[in-house]
């Protein structure tokens, strides 16, 4: 499910910012950061405003850093969600979202996965905010990842995570109306009786849902947040990657 906490926050689409370069992975534009030396690589999946964010791009550049080929797909097509008015966040969003809808999002990320095995790249992590969490579970269900993480995820159900055969980890929000914190629990509580699926839960106090990608740069306390969570993320992907 999409509600307006998933629209709250919208970030400014920016090509410009990062390091890194736009290339195509089977007709799918890409933003792409990496590591001279990486021999793994780590797919960010965004949420409904893309690939084009600044800070999901500055958080792709830090990924790079630790040693990975990173790639950033714009599973959107240049046609990430607009939002609405202050009145009505989600006006529109339910018929993007047809025409945007997670499967296709699963579909194209295993393409970017086949280009990455083309170039002998065989350990593969991925990590999803919100819309993108969706696509990680369903890419976990299979063999293609070595780890996943999901960050503030949304339509993800406790089917999908009974599904799950890789190691995942998930990071909540304790203000998040989209995977509340009790939502979460359930996750936690699935895959806990799964002794063959490695995972670690976790929720933070005192921010809501979109606080990893959408926070103010300018906010102190808002950067420390999300920065705890991106360690966590990184710790996680070095486990099974490294």
């Amino acid at each position: 499910m999409l509600g307006p906490q998933c629209c709250e926050s919208a970030p400014h689409p920016h090509p410009g910012v990062g390091i890194g370069r736009v290339e195509t992975f089977q007709h799918l534009p890409a933003y792409v950061t990496a590591s001279p030396d990486a021999k793994a690589a780590v797919i960010l999946i965004s949420d409904i405003y893309g690939f084009e964010a600044p800070n999901l791009r500055k958080l792709a550049d830090k990924v790079a850093a630790a040693g990975y080929f990173v790639v950033v797909p714009d599973f959107f097509y240049g046609d990430p969600f607009v939002r609405g008015s202050v009145e009505n966040p989600l006006a529109g969003v339910q018929d993007w979202i047809k025409s945007h809808g997670t499967d296709k999002g699963f579909e194209d990320s295993t393409k970017v996965i086949e280009v990455l095995k083309s170039r002998g790249i065989s350990a593969i992590g991925a990590a999803g905010f919100c819309w993108g969490a969706k696509v990680v579970v369903e890419l976990t269900k299979g063999e293609v990842l070595k780890a996943g993480v999901i960050l503030h995820p949304a339509i993800v159900t406790l089917d999908d995570i009974n599904a799950v055969k890789a190691p995942l980890a998930i990071l909540g929000a304790e203000i998040d109306k989209i995977s509340p914190p009790e939502l979460v629990q359930q996750f936690g509580a699935i895959l806990s009786a799964k002794p063959e699926v490695d995972s670690f839960v976790k929720i933070y106090p005192g921010v809501a849902h979109g606080w990893t990608t959408r926070y103010n740069e300018n906010d102190e306390v808002a950067v420390r947040n999300a920065e705890e969570a991106h360690v966590k993320m990184l710790e996680w992907l070095n486990k099974y990657l490294n």
